[in-house]
């Protein structure tokens, strides 16, 4: 039986690739998720099963100072474990999906173990830590064509962001009738399992024009933390909306699958996976990059969906429920500029992702 490191953390975009990865291997290896014990990756590879050996590193500081030379200290410490890592467990592969946490485990694959390793980038342009161990890996995979330019290595391949095989199998109208919806016009509105307080503000305004006067079915994901604000809020400018049949509104929803698959245009941020997730959908997106994510990848994601004709976007600094209902508008009433952008999104899926990494990580072995 193989052995595979796992490794990526900090984030979603970071965790959930690893994830998908971690389960295609399993069925026949032995697998070790190495992350920080603190972070979300803990609790979720925690809900798989999987074996966690934890890494006490964050991210680093920008600027330098006592924080700084702090950090210095802890990915040196943190590199020293992952060599104990590597020499007790003698792995056959690693392979990590971006993050702080990946540093110590390639630093010590390249220094003490001599184990090859393989990178999956999920952005339009590649984090630090991929970019600086890029030249080191056995091969690197990307999400975008676009962010192979970026990096310094002979093995490149595009094999986009692993996802989740229920996104080709699940029809439209079951989609729906999985969230007790009709088969008509469905809007999703989200902004990742936190939410997004911007999207959100705008987004109440709007529930019912676009329920009442557009006659759509609206899916809106507040995030958790934002639920209660939201509802304060749409009691104020909508105080029927619990009779709404068009209103589905949830802090979360667990079934991202039938939620994205039953949207026909959909109003998101801009992280790596929510874009591959909206194309597998063949939804129509709308997308509002967060402004405050690192090396500003979202705005870049973005750029890049936009140059490919696949969506329309709205700053965030310029979102009000004046601008999203015009984007909404001109979506709902051109439909060749709608069915252009759905056809472009559409061509942008990969559903075999998952399958082209670990391909690609098990060859590294033989090299």
């Amino acid at each position: 039986m193989s052995k595979y490191f796992i490794t990526g953390g900090g984030t979603g975009g970071h965790i959930y690739p690893a994830i998908a990865i971690a389960d295609a291997l399993s069925a026949d290896s032995e697998i070790f998720y190495v992350g920080n014990p603190k972070n979300l990756e803990y609790e979720i590879a925690a809900q798989k099963g999987y074996k966690f050996l934890d890494v006490n590193i964050q991210g680093m500081p920008r600027n330098f100072g006592l924080k700084f030379i702090k950090w210095m200290f802890l990915l040196f410490a943190s590199w020293l474990k992952c060599c104990y890592y590597l020499s007790k467990y003698k792995p056959d592969a690693i392979i990590g999906t971006g993050g702080y946490v990946c540093a110590p485990v390639f630093m010590a694959a390249i220094s003490g173990g001599r184990v090859p390793f393989i990178i999956h980038d999920c952005d339009a342009r590649p984090g630090l830590v991929s970019r600086k161990f890029a030249p080191h890996a056995a091969g690197v995979s990307l999400a975008f064509e676009s962010a192979a330019e970026f990096i310094n290595n002979k093995n490149i391949q595009i094999n986009g962001n692993p996802i989740r095989k229920k996104f080709a199998t699940l029809p439209k109208n079951s989609a729906r009738e999985n969230l007790g919806l009709k088969n008509k016009r469905t809007l999703c509105i989200m902004g990742g399992s936190q939410g997004a307080r911007t999207i959100n503000d705008a987004a109440v305004e709007l529930l019912k024009t676009f329920s009442q006067e557009c006659g759509m079915q609206v899916i809106f994901q507040t995030g958790k933390k934002n639920f209660e604000r939201v509802i304060e809020q749409l009691l104020k400018v909508y105080p029927e909306y619990e009779t709404d049949k068009n209103l589905l509104i949830k802090p979360y929803f667990e079934d991202m699958v039938s939620v994205l698959k039953a949207g026909d245009i959909a109003v998101s941020r801009a992280g790596s996976l929510s874009l591959s997730e909206l194309c597998a959908s063949g939804v129509v997106p709308i997308i509002v990059p967060y402004p405050h994510a690192a090396a500003d990848h979202q705005r870049k994601n973005a750029q890049y969906m936009v140059e490919k004709g696949a969506a329309l976007t709205l700053e965030d600094s310029e979102l009000t429920k004046h601008t999203l209902k015009r984007a909404v508008l001109h979506l709902l009433e051109n439909d060749e500029c709608f069915d252009n952008i759905r056809r472009n999104v559409s061509a942008l899926a990969k559903f075999d992702a998952t399958e082209k990494i670990v391909k690609q990580l098990k060859e590294s072995i033989m090299r």
